[in-house]
């Protein structure tokens, strides 16, 4: 091979390696998630959303944040569900819980706020935040809390929420927790906690799809699309 094909092909490496990066930046390559279903997390914060621009592309499924606290509901949960619903999209609902409120109280907003579904994905708990709290006291007891809410939405819907977790918060709070489910917030690395208990894996933050306008969460699915049937049926562990 002549200086010049080697250079051609060094130049075309370096340029497909670069293709490669900017594609894994942006969530369209994800090669350490092979295997899994694609689903995306959305709030207020994504704006208004084209759902059927979103079915479209590999996503298959979609949590969608309906409440926060004791008396917060995302202003754009309703169009949010409609609409990934229509779309043919997979949908569930979560709560952003805070450590500033008792648990039933959070509970019991998320619950007035998310309509009944029986083929709707296991509702789901955020727990991420870690305080301080603007008005008041943090609760004493976090775990107990955190059960507390579990146990309610659990009693009324007949399905246990997953936990949605960080590493920071799991290890000061969840430890001790045994016989759950977990959505664990890993950015581009496999979980190295609760490796047996996830069945979802949130790996990307910045990632982009058509009919999202900025950036969303990217999250695969433990399992084959028969298996987030059996999810969504039944709030049934992926396994």
């Amino acid at each position: 091979m002549s200086f010049t094909s080697k250079r051609v092909v060094a130049i075309c490496s370096i340029v497909a390696l670069l293709i490669a990066v900017a594609l894994a930046a942006l969530g369209f390559l994800t090669p350490w998630t092979t295997g899994g279903v694609a689903g995306i997390d959305v709030s207020r914060h994504q704006g208004a959303i084209d759902w059927t621009a979103v079915a479209r592309t590999d996503v298959r499924f979609v949590y969608i944040k309906a409440s926060e606290g004791e008396d917060h509901t995302d202003e754009l949960f309703q169009s949010n569900w409609d609409g990934a619903a229509r779309a043919g999209l997979k949908r569930g609902a979560y709560h952003f819980f805070t450590l500033c409120r008792p648990g039933a109280a959070q509970a019991a907003n998320f619950l007035r706020t998310v309509p009944r579904d029986p083929n709707a994905l296991p509702p789901a708990i955020d727990l991420e935040h870690m305080g301080p709290c603007r008005e008041g006291p943090q609760v004493e007891h976090v775990g107990a809390e955190v059960r507390s809410f579990l146990d309610l939405v659990q009693a009324t819907t007949g399905v246990r929420p997953i936990l949605y977790t960080t590493r920071e918060f799991h290890d000061a709070h969840l430890a001790e927790f045994r016989g759950e489910r977990f959505w664990i917030r890993s950015l581009f690395m496999k979980p190295d906690f609760r490796r047996t208990e996830w069945v979802i894996w949130q790996h990307h933050n910045k990632a982009r799809r058509h009919g999202v306008a900025g950036p969303v969460d990217l999250n695969t699915f433990r399992g084959d699309e028969k298996a987030l049937d059996r999810f969504a049926a039944a709030g049934a562990p992926a396994s």
